[in-house]
């Protein structure tokens, strides 16, 4: 279900580390100090500072935001994640798993998704999130490894809707066109104000779903050097790129004896987003939704591509842009509107409007400009003529074709940018924009495949104190919190 692909580095974090020191409890224990800064695991957290997030915390980090994380579940005892969790650890959708245990035994794969987001930090050998002061809301997908299907994703998003999240991260993924179940799912979360982040996929040929789908925020993921990350997925559906290469995250210690792992992917790509979005929920809590994201599409870091490219779609996501630069109000989401662009609102914007251009250039002489502009006009009622002239003699050589040009795609709908990218203009067969028909129900249950290999170690960080009153510091298995303590936490 998960997507993303681990990258073999182990000569690059294979470094000559001792133990580093640890809090447990109420007490610290004295160990050997590491060899570097860089070998902490706040040393290899290279993308904080490549989102300047250190400065952004000084702005806001997240406060009062809910995030909820489907996926594999949480690992509820990890250092990183204490006191981050938001709900009760009964508390989950019907027929579900609850979300305070990570049922991904070979990767953790949810709780470094969480870990990503809010973890808590305090030191340099504890993760710290992008969004520390926010909140996870986590629910479990029911499959073994925490894979499900389609239907019970969309069952997921609206539960989480109703249970109070304003975003919802979605680090999973499925090869195929988003199914009505999908689709009206996501309407019902974009029409009760949430943001919704999702996975590109691992690679493939296709953006998956749920990230096909109009009107979600999709990831992909980029280096250290800022190139596109080969396990990103290019596509007219892609919306925003951010930091997942060799991403260190939290993970359950029977995953890694020390608590951490280094893992690449859209789905690292998609959890650090998704704490970018709960960054500018905070900062701008009398924002709905529509207006995140257009804040989020309009001060990205254009690459690649001028303008909305396949790849990174309107560029890389710009944290302290985002919570700083003045940005027009529009009335709707830009991304369910068609031909959205980067740099400009797709939709009527209120007010005036904020960013002027940096020069001003006027003409004195209008005689002049008067002059040119007949010269111009006359060239181009000369090339309307000359076109006019080919396109007969053509019509005399040739029989008009029937029905659209062999290979040839339909303009798309509402949600997809407009031709001219060098890509299919057309959103992926199946299903139409949000408002239009939806495809034809498939009640198959579809199994999403693990993208990700099993995580590589980093180097031997102490194992993650237990918390208070709970067994599982020094390398072990903590317990797992009680079952069925209660029902959703309401809005």
């Amino acid at each position: 279900m998960r997507t993303g692909k681990g990258r073999r580095s182990a000569l690059k974090f294979a470094v000559a580390v001792s133990m580093v020191g640890v809090v447990v409890g109420s007490g610290v224990v004295g160990v050997p100090a590491p060899a570097s800064a860089a070998d902490t695991v706040r040393g290899l957290q290279w993308y904080l500072d490549a989102l300047q997030i250190p400065r952004a915390h000084e702005i806001t980090k997240g406060r009062g935001v809910t995030v909820a994380v489907i996926d594999s579940g949480v690992d509820a005892t990890h250092p990183a994640l204490a006191g981050q969790l938001a709900g009760r650890p009964g508390a989950a959708p019907p027929e579900s798993p609850q979300g305070w245990v990570d049922r991904d035994k070979e990767e953790g794969h949810g709780t470094s998704m969480a870990g990503l987001i809010v973890g808590r930090g305090g030191d340099r050998n504890r993760q710290l999130g992008i969004a520390p002061e926010a909140k996870v809301l986590p629910i479990a997908l029911s499959g073994s490894e925490g894979n499900g299907y389609d239907g019970e994703v969309a069952r997921d998003i609206r539960w989480a809707t109703d249970a109070g999240a304003d975003v919802i991260s979605l680090s999973i993924g499925f090869e195929q066109p988003a199914s009505i179940r999908i689709v009206e799912a996501v309407q019902y979360a974009l029409g009760k104000n949430v943001v919704l982040v999702a996975a590109t996929g691992a690679g493939g040929r296709t953006v998956n779903s749920p990230a096909n789908t109009p009107g979600v925020i999709a990831v992909n993921a980029t280096t250290r050097s800022g190139d596109l990350a080969r396990a990103s997925v290019a596509g007219p559906e892609v919306v925003l790129a951010a930091p997942g290469d060799d991403i260190i995250a939290p993970v359950p210690t029977a995953v890694q004896d020390n608590g951490y792992a280094v893992a690449s992917g859209t789905s690292q790509a998609t959890a650090i987003m998704a704490g970018v979005v709960a960054l500018v929920r905070s900062r701008y809590p009398d924002l709905d939704a529509a207006n995140v994201i257009n804040r989020l599409i309009r001060t990205a870091r254009d690459v690649g591509v001028p303008g909305r490219d396949p790849e990174f779609g309107f560029g890389v996501v710009d944290a302290l842009a985002a919570l700083q630069r003045p940005v027009p109000a529009v009335d709707g989401n830009p991304l369910l509107a068609a031909g959205a662009q980067p740099g400009g609102a797709t939709t009527s914007p209120k007010g005036a409007q904020t960013e002027r251009p940096a020069v001003a250039i006027k003409v004195k002489n209008k005689t002049g400009v008067i002059v040119a502009g007949v010269l111009c006009l006359a060239v181009v009622i000369g090339a309307v003529v000359l076109a006019v002239v080919v396109a007969r003699r053509r019509r005399r050589r040739t029989a008009p074709l029937v029905g659209p040009e062999p290979g040839r795609a339909l303009v798309g709908g509402p949600g997809f940018p407009p031709p001219g990218y060098g890509h299919p203009a057309v959103p992926p067969p199946g299903y139409g924009p949000p408002g239009g028909t939806p495809p034809p129900r498939s009640d198959a249950a579809q199994h999403p495949h693990p993208h990700q290999p099993r995580p590589q170690p980093v180097p031997p960080f102490p194992p993650p104190a237990a918390l208070p009153g709970q067994p599982g510091g020094s390398g072990q298995s903590g317990t797992s919190p009680p079952q069925g303590l209660g029902g959703p936490h309401q809005r």
